[in-house]
């Protein structure tokens, strides 16, 4: 694993949950340099327990063990204060504001044994591996639809995109939001919570639109993905 570098930041509190959770962002800001300065800046309050530069250098900015301030007013599978129960990983990007673009080579290269070591040691699941949008989808984007997830999921990083087997289930506007809120999601915007699930299962095309495919894509996350569909066509 890359060498990680203490670069630390006052703002930090304790936690009150037991670390669960892993979240991903960009860090929206023009450079690196500005980013590690907010995130360092007690007046900003904000902060995450890593930042990975772009040419895939990690710095360590809150210790594990504390309760680092990334996630802001968030939720996931129950969970309202998403800063106690998780580990914070700021990955430098300009974001949608000042020019997004594809995350580097060598940021997937130092994020990925990072990723590996964390959920190793805290026994964190592959749905509890989410972005910023994920849990605070009224409010935030990153890391965005040019995040690529599936190179996390092909090394069991990040739950896979299904893409066999899929059937629409027909559910009505209101189930689809029960089983999204079942999923994980936080529904009391439910445009917002649909392009947030858009983003990252869809990034394609994220229009919040309820159709088929988005109904499809969900009950299968919700069955099993693509193995589980294959486990249960085997067994017919």
């Amino acid at each position: 694993m890359t060498e990680i570098i203490d670069c630390p930041s006052p703002n930090f509190d304790e936690r009150k949950l037991p670390i669960s959770i892993v979240v991903l962002h960009y860090t929206g800001m023009q450079d690196g340099a500005s980013a590690i300065a907010r995130l360092t800046d007690a007046a900003a309050k904000v902060s995450s327990h890593y930042m990975i530069a772009e040419d895939g250098q990690i710095l360590r900015l809150v210790d594990e063990s504390k309760r680092a301030w990334h996630a802001g007013r968030s939720h996931w599978r129950g969970v309202d204060d998403v800063n106690s129960a998780s580990i914070g990983i700021e990955i430098v990007n300009p974001g949608h504001e000042f020019g997004y673009r594809p995350f580097t080579d060598a940021q997937y290269e130092a994020l990925m044994p990072l990723m590996h070591d964390i959920v190793g040691r805290y026994g964190i699941t592959r749905g509890n591996i989410v972005g910023h949008s994920d849990i605070a989808p009224t409010r935030k984007e990153d890391p965005g639809e040019l995040f690529d997830w599936e190179r996390l999921a092909r090394v069991r990083l990040a739950l896979p995109r299904p893409v066999k087997y899929l059937t629409d289930p027909h559910w009505t506007e209101g189930g689809f939001l029960l089983a999204l809120e079942r999923f994980g999601y936080e529904v009391i915007d439910g445009t917002a919570a649909v392009r947030a699930f858009q983003r990252r299962y869809r990034p394609d095309r994220i229009d919040g639109e309820i159709d088929g495919q988005t109904r499809a894509i969900l009950l299968s996350l919700l069955t099993g993905g693509d193995k589980g569909a294959a486990a249960r066509l085997a067994k017919s």
